[in-house]
């Protein structure tokens, strides 16, 4: 069953819903920008309806200052406290949880890293941790998109014709060569340190193409194949259910 939920956060009310179930291995979910409770393409409200029926509680909600919860928005980099007051809610409404991983989206992914150490365990979907510095894509995602088109047909009759952006080609091509300071990714590796954390990357994703270098040979990475941000389509929303349960049953485990 699903309850919809208002609880406290510094004085605010947020609203959240809650996905009951009967296990005691719960899952916050955690937005990422300014998503609201239910998710692009209703993807968080669907996850939640999905891994309920399979026996784990779901908790999710609106930070401050969007969707329906009081406040300003802040940004994802003052969201400590709202995910705090969440997980402390979820705990408040199901006793019967004793262990409550994390699961983020984008920057939601990034916030769980820096500001949740109490959650038990943490699941980052296509994790935001490379600033822009200018309208490029960050160099991993250049670097993975130029691979792809020196295999493409397509892409070779674009550039004998003309059809190309020869000074933004050019520039990419620099950012391929300088290195990336990296300072937020370098913060979230440092931070998963010693954590029970999983990765779920769309392989077509630029974001998660991006956050790759930080996470290999940190974590556990599961890849689906998507170009969709938010795993949109039924073929990658059904193996991100997949690979969120494997990895919830995986961190049960290795806390057994």
């Amino acid at each position: 069953m699903r309850r919809p939920i208002t609880f406290d956060c510094a004085g605010e009310a947020l609203v959240g819903a809650l996905d009951e179930a009967d296990g005691a291995h719960g899952l916050l979910i955690v937005g990422g920008g300014s998503d609201v409770r239910w998710g692009s393409h209703r993807l968080f409200a669907r996850l939640a309806q999905a891994l309920a029926a399979r026996g784990y509680p779901v908790f999710r909600f609106d930070r401050r200052g969007v969707g329906d919860s009081d406040g300003e928005d802040a940004g994802y980099t003052a969201s400590g406290p709202d995910i705090a007051a969440a997980l402390a809610e979820f705990r408040r409404l199901c006793p019967r949880v004793d262990r409550v991983t994390g699961f983020g989206l984008c920057d939601g992914a990034t916030a769980l890293a820096l500001f949740a150490p109490q959650l038990d365990g943490l699941i980052l979907a296509n994790p935001w941790l490379t600033e822009p510095s200018d309208d490029l894509p960050p160099a991993a995602a250049i670097r993975h998109r130029y691979r792809a088109r020196l295999t493409s047909a397509s892409a070779w009759r674009r550039a004998l014709t003309g059809r190309i952006d020869y000074a933004k080609a050019a520039r990419g091509l620099v950012r391929i060569g300088r290195r990336e300071a990296g300072a937020l990714g370098q913060r979230v590796a440092q931070a998963l340190a010693g954590k029970p954390a999983t990765a779920i990357i769309a392989t077509g994703d630029a974001t998660a193409i991006a956050a790759l270098p930080f996470l290999e040979d940190r974590l556990p990475i599961t890849r689906i194949e998507s170009a969709s941000h938010s795993f949109a389509g039924e073929d990658a929303f059904a193996a991100l259910v997949e690979a969120v349960l494997h990895a919830l049953g995986q961190q049960r485990t290795r806390s057994s």
